[in-house]
């Protein structure tokens, strides 16, 4: 009798106390729930194993990686459907031992034990970050950029297309209206040139320079000198051929260091983007303070950065389960309140916050839609777990931008001299793309 599924879906939501929006299909070819609505494929009784002993989101992201788990139908809806009932109710292991204590979910787990089968917890994958040593030094974050950047430079083309920028782009139109990721990635790095004010001559640091795409936009088209930084060895290694194939290797040097080791000022701007969710809170005020004294008086930092919305209890706040452990180890999100606080503790004057949270949405629903299109050829070039972290993170993290789970900031501050002339305009928002 195949009857697996409707059992699932029965003691799921007795354990939840509500009903599930999605269907299920389960391993023995049975389905249960809403007509039409996406499915959530349990291929296995592993998946169920991986769920029990480690509740909440780290055990689905476990069987979702492994491949136990898997959504036919639109990845988007499901994801929509399942965050109102597991993500944004704020599962996790507290939640669910608090929720062991009542009766009928004691059952309901019982229920799930004896459909599981008895066994050891499954391993991890192996895409899961295995944790070492202290959180934010030197060592830790070099480990930490090499596992999320160095998974292959023809993947990031894959998805990044040929602007090679993972950052949020600047979109005049969505691609349903026209717009191109290449055009509003290039349409950013304009914008931020324009809020540091660039000109010919000047000398511009640019923290975490990825593949090189801000160095080479800066030194070709406002004539700067550039440094660019990361302590990604692949990353360094691509962004200098595409500086020497552009010509401009005698304006632009790309190096593998640490913000922490960059000594050679002043700079008349600084740009950080994309770079600063991987300092730490407990670094925060020190990555500001020493990006204040790489910088001229009157020079610009541009600050470009994801944040999180406040929590009345900050003490409360727990990183992403799910993102920590396959995607960015050891990134931590803060308010932009937080981040602005923190910039002017280091003596910086923030002249401008711009949100472009909705940005970042059409951002990702490009890369998502680029990874789908090329995804045999991803698999080939990393693993299927490592493209399938990739498609959850990023279609996951496009849904909580247009829903106001997280943001990202500009934020342009100077190191204004004395006695106050900070050499900004009178009228804001002059640097406008056309």
């Amino acid at each position: 009798m195949s009857d697996a599924a409707p059992r699932l879906k029965g003691l799921v939501e007795q354990m939840l106390g509500t009903p599930l929006p999605v269907r299920i299909r389960a391993w023995d070819g049975s389905q249960a729930g809403p007509p039409g609505a996406p499915a959530l494929v349990v291929r296995n009784r592993r998946a169920l194993r991986r769920l029990l002993w480690k509740p909440g989101e780290l055990g689905l992201a476990r069987a979702w990686v492994a491949g136990d788990l898997e959504v036919e139908g639109d990845l988007y809806t499901a994801l929509g459907l399942m965050a109102g009932f597991l993500w944004e109710r704020g599962e996790d292991a507290r939640t669910v031992a608090q929720a062991l204590r009542d009766p009928e979910v004691r059952a309901a787990v019982r229920g799930l034990l004896r459909m599981a089968g008895p066994a050891l917890p499954p391993a991890p994958p192996r895409e899961e970050v295995r944790r070492r040593g202290h959180l934010h030094t030197r060592r830790s974050d070099k480990r930490a950029i090499s596992h999320h950047y160095d998974v292959g430079n023809d993947f990031y083309e894959l998805v990044l297309g040929p602007s090679m920028v993972y950052s949020c782009a600047y979109w005049e139109a969505p691609e349903a209206e026209g717009g191109t990721l290449e055009d509003a990635q290039r349409d950013k790095l304009e914008l931020v040139a324009r809020k540091l004010a660039l000109k010919p001559g000047q000398r511009l640091l640019d923290v975490g320079c990825g593949w090189g795409s801000m160095a080479i936009h800066a030194a070709r088209e406002h004539g700067v000198s550039v440094v660019g930084i990361t302590l990604s060895q692949e990353q360094a290694i691509y962004a200098r051929k595409r500086v020497a194939d552009e010509g401009l290797t005698d304006r632009v040097e790309i190096r593998v260091q640490d913000y922490r080791d960059v000594a050679d000022g002043p700079y008349d701007a600084i740009s950080s983007i994309g770079m600063a969710e991987h300092v730490g809170a407990e670094r925060y005020l020190e990555y500001a303070e020493h990006l204040y004294a790489l910088l001229k008086p009157g020079g610009r930092l541009l600050n470009h950065q994801i944040a999180r919305r406040p929590q009345r209890d900050e003490s409360a706040y727990n990183v992403d389960e799910f993102i920590d452990a396959y995607v960015f180890p050891d990134g931590e999100l803060a308010p932009v309140g937080t981040t602005v606080t923190q910039l002017e503790r280091a003596g910086f004057e923030v002249r401008d916050v711009e949100s472009i949270r909705e940005h970042y949405a059409l951002t990702l629903r490009s890369w998502v839609r680029r990874l789908e299109e090329g995804w045999e050829r991803a698999v080939r070039l990393t693993s299927p777990g490592r493209a399938r972290v990739w498609r959850l993170y990023m279609a996951a993290s496009a849904l909580s931008f247009e829903r106001n789970r997280i943001g990202v900031n500009q934020v342009l501050a100077v190191r204004t001299p004395e006695p106050g002339a900070s050499g900004m305009p009178l009228r804001a928002r002059t640097w406008n793309v056309a």
